[in-house]
């Protein structure tokens, strides 16, 4: 119940829906031995903070960043925005618990893991998914699970899963770890957990950090994958102008439609042009098929779909569509940052409270998905948009 990445659910231009991509994405649930011990109860609960020697700086500065979280909300998708902090989840589609996922502020597993770090270093060295982060390219050492905590130091990240990676916390010292537990649950300690599908230990390096994008006035996106090549035109046919050996950090300048490529279970023919002028395809760029806010390299904007549709801005970050006017139907896609979306019709349906506000009022867009029009702007009943 714990892992998820929300910002690289859709990449293909002709389907939107992450129903295909959600089952490799998200782990339905947590086995019981990840969980098989409770946090101690609160009159011998170890404190949170860095509890034994030999870490270094930035693992030490990672723990207490992680430990100024204690108590908020477990909510499942959390701390997976464009930017490392809480943010409100959604239903996980399988736990009861999780129905309130919406309406919590906080962080999953590999969220808070995520915002510990990025406190720590001043980058975003753990952006994805709990077993995204179990591979991340910025480890200094690794630790198998049959190693125990006898090597561990703080601030080492510890991890759960058989195959695929589905749970981390954070190493404390002492026998002791910081983690977004599962829903309905807050942030706690909890004494580590080393028996059933422990997988192992991550250090993460001294510094932590990724290339920073270059001040020029480009947008800054995460890619994913590893040994991924950009190119000197959009097409892999091209030249080879660099290449990343794990995600990182790039600074995208506009985007066009060229050649079609299909990698990794992903098909588009977008591709974005980066601050150094190589190309590359944004099936390895995290965000929608078509990055937001991102201009034409031709110098058009991409007209609004037909239909009679109506073009309002949206606002706030992370936020999602879904399949029915229901904060429990699958998501359709996700918008990392204030974007355009087109109306054709209104209902009134499920009521949502979210960043202060209630609205019983959801919008279909063109692609027949909807969205709470909490998060578009204007009144709460949108003017000159039909009821669908």
């Amino acid at each position: 119940m714990c892992t998820v990445n929300p910002t690289i659910r859709t990449r293909q231009v002709s389907a939107r829906s992450l129903a295909a991509v959600a089952a490799l994405a998200l782990s339905a649930a947590l086995p019981a031995t990840a969980h098989a011990a409770s946090a101690a109860p609160a009159s011998t609960q170890a404190a949170c903070d860095v509890l034994a020697p030999g870490a270094s700086a930035t693992a030490e500065a990672a723990v207490r960043a992680a430990c100024t979280q204690i108590g908020v909300w477990y909510s499942w998708g959390g701390g997976h925005g464009p930017t490392p902090g809480a943010t409100y989840g959604y239903y996980d589609g399988s736990d009861p618990d999780s129905l309130h996922d919406n309406e919590r502020k906080g962080f999953d597993c590999s969220g808070l893991a995520r915002y510990a770090y990025a406190r720590a270093t001043g980058g975003d060295p753990l952006n994805g998914t709990a077993n995204d982060q179990f591979h991340t390219s910025n480890a200094a050492a690794r630790f198998s699970a049959a190693q125990g905590t006898a090597p561990l130091l703080p601030g080492d990240l510890m991890f759960w899963g058989s195959g695929h990676i589905h749970h981390v916390a954070i190493y404390l010292g002492a026998g002791q770890m910081v983690e977004a537990y599962e829903s309905g649950t807050h942030i706690r300690v909890a004494p580590v957990r080393t028996g059933g599908d422990y997988a192992g230990a991550v250090r993460m390096n001294g510094s932590g950090t990724v290339p920073p994008p270059p001040a020029n006035g480009g947008t800054t996106f995460e890619t994913w994958g590893t040994q991924v090549r950009t190119h000197s035109a959009p097409s892999v046919k091209a030249s080879v102008v660099d290449t990343f050996p794990g995600p990182t950090q790039v600074s995208v300048m506009c985007q066009q439609h060229a050649e079609k490529v299909t990698a990794d279970g992903y098909t588009n023919d977008i591709w974005s042009k980066l601050s150094n002028g190589s190309w590359l395809t944004n099936i390895y760029i995290k965000g929608p098929a078509s990055l937001p806010g991102i201009p034409d390299c031709g110098g058009t904007s991409t007209p609004p779909p037909s239909g009679g549709s109506k073009p309002f801005q949206t606002w706030g970050t992370g936020v999602r569509t879904h399949s029915e006017a229901n904060v429990n139907a699958a998501v359709v896609d996700y918008f990392p940052q204030p974007t355009t979306v087109n109306v054709t019709c209104q209902a009134h349906a499920q009521t949502v409270t979210a960043d202060g506000y209630t609205n019983d009022a959801w919008s279909r867009l063109t692609d027949g998905s909807w969205m709470t029009n909490i998060y578009i702007k204007g009144p709460e009943w949108l003017p000159g948009v039909p009821t669908c």
